[in-house]
């Protein structure tokens, strides 16, 4: 804590944690007893996370040990003193897995060199298979038509001087890791993995050395470059699952100006600020901690916290929150909160259970494989060992069929059926301008039974405009004049929706209240029904609104009130009536105020709504509804939409929804309009027929060639034709969803569109 900051704190500040071990001083503190925030390398999947809190689970003064498969922060809790930190440090690396104290700014240096790793290995893959498939194609070629022993070897030792690098390169990250594990007496996928490409690549150099018929290194290599391509896919995932909690906490970046008790001001950073501390918060400074007004009065956009677009009135004794903003005038707070304790650090604490729990969502083709792979070697030892000591064959002769069977096995069509139905789709909604941001987005709309909107910005185009109240055009006029003066957004609107003219003078904004002009004849008043019009010349009726409204007054005439609307996007209704057509469950939850709510949710048909909520609210009913075995669509576009769109078995957020909704959606789509919506669970399901299609083909050849293989009536080179061929049919397969077309669906006004194969 810097000089300033001791000078500011409370008189009773909490103890320092006491030193004297290495990770000690990296030990924090709070309620629930020492903490440890660690970064675990090398995990990979959720047996890792299983395997390390297993480990810890078993200590006796561990109280918590959590992993985030995300961003592979582990969290230590435990009873007992800080020095304690070594020797559960220690625990976690008995299992394999180094750990280092957590820090944000390695772990992106880290994903970045991880990315760029990955990249390059990628591209050196698919440009060696390439061209190692030409090759190849010859050599098939020649076994036809003659060609002789000389000059098939001497293509086999072009494709080994170019596949062998290759593999040594680009095969290094699954080598690595395989290694690793078994140096550790442990196994993961890499090891199989490593034993294919080996075993192919080592039999592929023997054969060609001895001037043999056949080599396998294009099936080496295509191997490799696919089991990349997935693994880069689910980095990148990740990575975007990271950004959303990083853009989150930068909001409480700024400085924060701490009152002192001899009166003096010092500006200090948020993670130094402590609750009981006295604050200035300036007009337009957004808070980075959470506080009680004392003394002030403004308004505060609480869009983060609230999703309302109109700002909240705040006074003495109301609560303000990290990451929104004061608007008109100056507060002095009191501070409730600060660092890992405001709401803000809570909505980041949900986003990251929820993106714990969304990685684990394996890919149907990864489970698979997961279980196939073992097997497959395991049939291929088999097959080996059976023809050695059953057979009565030599053991070069026995590999050959065994080399055969493992290639003819070789799974990259169960490893295409996936991938390639799924550029072909993001390529169909792109046009559309849909994108995905997930690689199993796709997977996770399929079984959709339920459809969760926000109301502002969402179903609704999230700008107020001004509806017909019968006023006439001097008094729309002389309103606006006021109104040009204030950044309020009613009163934006309410110039928005005036012919244009010129600003009135010395206007004063009353803060939570209104506008006021002076004139000859009296003041004149722009704002909240209460302040802006006089005793007795209220209306009769006084139903409120649903709508937000603003008063004018003018001396010695009637008063006139401005009422504004959010309109809904225009096909709103149309695809709600398709939704529900299509037997799904419609929700509201929004937080904004309840007559706007109910009044949007009466237009659009939507049974069931929820208004006034926050974020942890938001969260708590999308998990509710998944608890109850509901699969949850979540479509949103504020800040405090974004919890809920990482806890949302999927999510869509449009283009003009703020970035830490776009970050935290499976989707982004773009235009004024509801239809992709529809469009994108439209390609979902036909996608997931497609991929399902191409499961059936991969595994039935498998089921046939396989026996053919293990009894030796497949040649390597047989087995690599028929590898090739089921991959060609899969591909062939899912192009069928790019050769359907879309018609416009009259029933939905024209914006969405339902789909026929041509």
């Amino acid at each position: 804590m810097s000089d300033a900051a001791a000078d500011l704190a409370p008189s009773t500040p909490p103890a320092p944690a006491p030193a004297g071990t290495r990770l000690a001083r990296y030990v924090r503190r709070d309620r629930f007893g020492p903490a440890l925030h660690l970064l675990v390398e090398g995990v990979r999947c959720g047996g890792c996370v299983a395997k390390i809190e297993r480990a810890l689970s078993g200590v006796e003064d561990v109280t918590h040990a959590r992993v985030n498969l995300t961003n592979r922060r582990l969290l230590i809790r435990w009873t007992g003193p800080d020095e304690r930190a070594d020797a559960l440090v220690a625990i976690v690396e008995q299992t394999g897995f180094p750990a280092v104290p957590y820090d944000p700014g390695r772990l992106d240096d880290e994903d970045a060199r991880e990315d760029r790793r990955l990249l390059r290995a990628m591209a050196v893959a698919g440009f060696a298979a390439a061209n190692i498939m030409l090759l190849s194609v010859s050599v098939w070629a020649g076994h036809a038509q003659g060609m002789s022993d000389l000059t098939r070897t001497l293509f086999h030792w072009f494709s080994a001087l170019i596949a062998l690098p290759t593999i040594a390169y680009s095969g290094r990250i699954f080598f690595a890791g395989a290694w690793g594990a078994l140096r550790r007496g442990r196994t993961n996928m890499d090891v199989p993995i490593s034993l294919a490409i080996v075993l192919a690549s080592g039999m592929s150099l023997v054969e060609t050395i001895n001037h043999g018929d056949h080599a396998y290194f294009d099936s080496a290599v295509m191997l490799v470059f696919f089991l990349l391509v997935g693994r880069f896919l689910d980095h990148r995932a990740r990575g975007r699952a990271r950004a959303a909690a990083g853009r989150l906490l930068a909001l409480r970046g700024e400085a924060v100006t701490v009152l002192s008790p001899r009166g003096t001001t010092v500006a200090l950073p948020p993670e130094e600020v402590e609750p009981g501390m006295t604050i200035l918060v300036a007009a337009g400074q957004r808070l980075a901690v959470d506080a009680v007004v004392e003394d002030g009065t403004s308004t505060v956009d609480t869009s983060l916290i609230t999703g309302e677009s109109l700002p909240a009135p705040a006074e003495p004794g109301t609560k303000v929150f990290a990451g929104t903003v004061n608007q008109t005038a100056a507060l002095t707070c009191r501070v409730t909160a600060a660092g890992d304790d405001t709401l803000l650090s809570e909505i980041v604490r949900l986003m990251d259970v929820a993106e714990q729990r969304r990685a684990r969502f394996v890919a149907l083709a990864d489970r698979l494989a997961r279980a196939y792979a073992p097997v497959v070697h395991l049939l291929a030892a088999l097959t080996f060992v059976g023809w050695v000591t059953l057979g009565g064959l030599a053991w070069q002769p026995a590999l050959m069929i065994a080399i055969a069977v493992l290639i003819i096995t070789c799974p990259c069509a169960l490893g295409l059926a996936v991938p390639v139905v799924q550029v072909i789709a993001s390529g169909r909604l792109m046009r559309q301008g849909i994108l995905l941001k997930s690689a199993t987005a796709l997977e996770r709309l399929v079984g959709i039974d339920t459809v969760v909107f926000d109301k502002t910005g969402t179903l609704t185009k999230g700008a107020l405009t001004l509806v017909d109240t019968g006023a006439d055009a001097s008094a729309l006029a002389e309103a606006a004049a006021l109104a040009a003066a204030s950044r309020h957004p009613l009163a934006r609107a309410l110039v928005a929706a005036a012919p244009p003219g010129p600003p009135a003078g010395a206007v004063r904004e009353i803060a939570g209240a209104g506008l006021e002009h002076d004139t000859p004849v009296g003041p004149v008043r722009l704002g909240r029904r209460d302040w802006a019009l006089e005793d007795g010349e209220a209306p009769n009726d006084d139903t409120a609104a649903a709508g937000p409204e603003l008063w004018f007054h003018r001396p010695d005439q009637p008063p006139v009130v401005f009422r504004f609307q959010d309109d809904p996007r225009p096909d709103a209704g149309a695809v709600v009536a398709r939704l529900k057509a299509a037997g799904l469950d419609l929700h509201i939850l929004s937080g904004d105020r309840p007559p706007a709510v109910a009044a949007a949710a009466a237009a659009l048909g939507i049974d069931h709504w929820r208004a006034a909520m926050t974020p942890v609210e938001k969260v708590a009913a999308v998990e509710a509804l998944a608890q109850s075995g509901r699969r949850v669509l979540m479509v949103g576009d504020g800040l405090n939409d974004a919890p809920a769109l990482a806890a949302a078995h999927v999510s869509l957020s449009p283009t003009s929804a703020a970035d830490i909704a776009q970050t935290a959606a499976d989707a982004v789509f773009q235009g004024d309009r509801l239809a992709p919506v529809v469009e994108t669970l439209d390609v979902a399901g036909r996608s997931d027929r497609l991929v399902r299609q191409n499961f059936v083909l991969a595994l039935g050849y498998n089921l046939i060639a396989v026996p053919v293989a293990v009894a030796g009536f497949v040649t390597p080179l047989i087995a690599a034709l028929a590898m090739s061929a089921s991959s060609i049919v899969v591909v062939a397969n899912a192009l069928r969803l790019s050769g359907q077309t879309r018609r416009q669906d009259p029933a939905a006004g024209g914006a969405a569109w339902t789909s026929s194969s041509t």
